[in-house]
């Protein structure tokens, strides 16, 4: 199972790099790191079950009502990959399980 994610800055309309991010699995911290120049974050590999990704909204942005968001996902056939890229503002937010 590998990991992927991207973070785009919808005010911006540009990639969100520097964001500090983690993927946690079973109250465990197995990975984290910073988003790239492109907003990416590529090659964790969890493995099965359920795991949530944290990024660090708050230290991202000066100012936002969401300064953590938590997506929390299932992985159910360790063999695929899977990608949960983050649509960011000060005031909202998006996610979706990506290819």
């Amino acid at each position: 199972m590998s990991f992927s994610t991207h973070v785009l800055d919808a005010v911006t309309g540009s990639p969100a790099s520097g964001v500090h991010v983690r993927l946690e699995h079973e109250g465990r911290v197995v990975a984290e790191g910073r988003t790239d120049g492109d907003g990416r974050i590529k090659g964790w590999n969890p493995g099965a079950g359920v795991h949530r990704v944290v990024f660090d909204t708050g230290a991202y942005l000066r100012e936002t009502f969401y300064p953590e968001v938590v997506v929390t996902f299932t992985v159910t056939d360790p063999e695929r990959h899977y990608h949960v890229p983050l649509l960011l503002s000060p005031y909202a937010y998006s996610t979706y399980r990506g290819s």
